[in-house]
């Protein structure tokens, strides 16, 4: 019988000025782990310690069984043995290469990864028209493609990306994320993915930890730990919930796909095949409440029957509703503090969540 693989444990702290990280979590090495939090919330120095660069006042870290830090008993591994690979924000190739030789490089130590490994990251990441290009007559976007299929051929144990995406714009954005998810189920290989964008996180990663002030406050599956809507940077007008939904249909007409969630049906302005995975990610500021049932009484195709759990009231004008649908999944919705008085919402109280359209993203 096969058994679930270790977990990737880490215990780091480590005081530079008046900034102390005092970080200690783990993550499942199924999927990709989001480390989320504001700028300045200790991403970064969680993500140089674990691939080494920066050495902590105390170190723990175990990767899929290994003990890679154990500062207690001495043990630190040099970077080079640590078989961690890292994506920076900027893509770090080396200028005189072209990049058939700038993606070979990833594999010089490593057993060879096989022609098959080498043309499926070629075709995932749409780089073989750019094989024999130098860096220099790359974009942004291509030359951080070739820098995620070198550190890919690495075949390392662990992926550590440092907000790749960053300087790109939106488009290109998606397409890198796109790939980033695609090849990380191809690979198998465990990826840490550092963000402070809140879209990339709930497009990409499985699990999520969140930092606030160099310490790991909430950690555990995406949705579980976005409904943490105490914490500043899950909460306001960046509240919301996830769903993974399948793609059911698409009218050409209207130009709309047919989402199923269970038994539940949400409309997007987007095409998508039937059969598709969709995740989408629906902001409570983007739900609206209402007693009515009558499909007629609203221009809001998307209507989901729900219950009130509970309201949170955040100082500001507005307060926060959690709801639940019929099968037991959460929903957000944000509403003025008049609007909850005057319609008498109450704990238990049975609406319809009305959700736009075009406010639900992927």
């Amino acid at each position: 019988m096969s058994t679930a693989s270790p977990d990737i444990e880490f215990a780091y702290r480590l005081s530079r000025g008046a900034f102390r990280l005092d970080a200690e979590g783990s993550a499942g090495t199924e999927g990709v782990t989001g480390l989320f939090g504001a700028s300045g919330a200790g991403k970064t120095s969680l993500l140089r310690c674990i691939a080494g660069l920066d050495v902590a006042d105390s170190a723990h870290l175990v990767v899929r069984g290994e003990r890679i830090d154990d500062s207690a008993n001495g043990r630190r591994c040099p970077v080079h043995r640590r078989d961690i690979a890292y994506v920076f924000q900027e893509p770090r190739l080396f200028p005189h290469l072209d990049v058939r030789r700038n993606l070979e490089y990833g594999a010089r130590r490593r057993p060879s990864p096989g022609r098959d490994a080498f043309e499926t990251v070629v075709d995932r990441l749409s780089l073989g028209t750019l094989l024999s290009r130098k860096p220099a007559g790359l974009s942004g976007g291509e030359a951080q493609r070739v820098a995620i299929g070198r550190a890919l051929l690495s075949a390392p144990k662990l992926l550590l990306m440092d907000e790749p995406v960053a300087a790109l714009d939106a488009a290109r954005r998606r397409d890198i994320l796109d790939c980033v998810k695609e090849l990380r189920a191809a690979t198998g290989i465990p990826v840490l993915y550092v963000s402070h964008q809140l879209d990339e996180v709930c497009r990409l990663c499985d699990q999520l930890l969140v930092l606030e002030d160099g310490r790991v406050v909430a950690s555990g599956p995406l949705q579980s730990v976005l409904l943490r809507t105490d914490l500043p940077v899950l909460g306001g007008a960046d509240a919301g919930v996830v769903f993974d939904a399948v793609a059911v249909a698409y009218d050409p007409g209207d130009d709309l796909s047919e989402l199923a969630i269970g038994a539940l049906r949400l409309f997007v302005p987007e095409r998508h095949a039937p059969g598709e995975k969709v995740r989408v990610r629906v902001r409570a500021s983007d739900v609206s409440i209402s007693r009515d049932r009558s499909d007629a009484s609203s221009s809001i195709l998307n209507r989901l029957p729900a219950v009130l759990a509970g309201v949170r009231d955040d100082g500001t004008h507005a307060v926060l509703l959690e709801l639940r649908l019929p099968d037991g999944a959460p929903l957000l919705a944000r509403i003025t503090r008049r609007s909850l008085r005057l319609m008498q919402l109450r704990p238990d109280d049975s609406v319809v969540a009305q959700v736009k359209s075009i406010s639900v993203r992927g």
